[in-house]
């Protein structure tokens, strides 16, 4: 008999299950605190529900905790990179950031993922599957028990294309912001995508109040596609005209992403391209000094090209800043520690 994946079910379809199993509404809300404030790692531990009942919910229920396979702490800034294995044996990684504004944690939507961008360690075995709604939640409940801090800000960025897994996506940013789990801001929710344009459509329309981070790292549809294969099917016109949409619809400006690679996308000519492109949109440009990849001879730009992209694009009126670098010592780019793991086991 298949089960049902509990923890990625609202407090309403908790209740009609609960109604399914001869139990009262009240235990519904009894299980929800029990997995989405109190972060319980399974029934076992829920000391106010009734032997009986968690029986029958480890009969009809799977029950996702992820299990740690490894923490990295960066010797630098403090930065903690998790690897964590789903039930099915598969990896993902999540990365646990301290700021003075609070803690964010940045989690995987896929195992692997299908986009081919060419920076990127994620892609490079391609795409294994869709994380579920409940496998997103417990990467950050898992490091929240881990560290015993509250996570303030969620940024969907590791591993994996988060439109490309949209209606886990959708319940995952339901479950989180809900008043009667960890209650985080939609405002504190940060969606990245490398821009498949139908998919950004349908978000704007769901009028969340998240902020939507679109993956550009060029701003001339040549060098875009040469980075990024999803460029093939859509042009920079595209997906700018899918921004101002976005904004319309939500308020909600949009940041555009800028991995700096040297004599690649980092000279004047490109930043000149880049305010010219995004010139009159409700935008911040967030610059990436690009993270190496051993399988990629993608190098980062020196520190005195990216200051000059940044100035460039202040004099032009655009709001941008520079990402400061986090976690550089402990496999820092997405998809690194999986895909480092993975080899390992080969090898033995």
């Amino acid at each position: 008999m298949e089960t049902k994946d509990i923890k990625s079910l609202t407090l309403e379809e908790l209740k009609a299950e609960m109604a399914v199993i001869g139990e009262k509404p009240f235990r519904a809300v009894q299980l929800y605190e029990w997995m989405h404030r109190k972060l319980s790692r399974g029934f076992a531990e829920m000391s106010n529900i009734p032997m009986a009942m968690k029986e029958k919910c480890g009969e009809n229920y799977t029950y996702t905790a992820l299990r740690t396979v490894s923490v990295q702490e960066s010797a630098v800034d403090g930065t903690k990179k998790y690897l964590f294995a789903l039930g099915d044996g598969n990896m993902v990684e999540s990365v646990w950031m301290r700021y003075k504004h609070g803690n964010s944690v940045c989690i995987s939507s896929q195992v692997g993922c299908r986009m081919g961008c060419r920076f990127c360690a994620s892609t490079l075995d391609g795409l294994v599957r869709n994380l579920l709604p409940s496998e997103m939640l417990d990467q950050i409940y898992a490091i929240t028990l881990e560290t015993g801090e509250r996570v303030s800000n969620v940024v969907v960025m590791g591993s994996g294309e988060p439109l490309d897994n949209y209606e886990n996506l959708l319940r995952f940013i339901t479950l989180l912001t809900d008043a009667n789990g960890l209650n985080i801001s939609q405002r504190n929710v940060t969606v990245s995508t490398c821009g498949i344009v139908p998919k950004m459509r349908k978000l704007a329309e769901e009028k969340l109040q998240i902020t939507l981070a679109l993956s550009l790292h060029a701003a001339a549809d040549e060098k875009r596609r040469e980075l990024m294969p999803i460029a093939h099917r859509y042009s920079l016109e595209e997906l700018m005209a899918c921004c101002a949409y976005y904004f319309e619809q939500t308020g909600r400006r949009i940041t555009f992403e800028y991995s700096l690679v040297r004599d690649v996308n980092d000279t004047r000519q490109d930043a000149e391209t880049l305010a010219l492109l995004i010139r009159g949109l409700n935008c911040h440009v967030n610059l990436i000094p690009v993270n190496p990849v051993k399988e990629r001879n993608y190098v980062q730009s020196e520190r005195k090209a990216v200051e000059a992209f940044a100035a460039l694009l202040a004099k032009k009126g655009i709001n941008a800043t520079i990402r400061r670098e986090m976690g550089r010592d402990i496999d820092g780019a997405c998809g690194q520690l999986r895909r480092r793991y993975i080899e390992e086991m080969k090898e033995r």
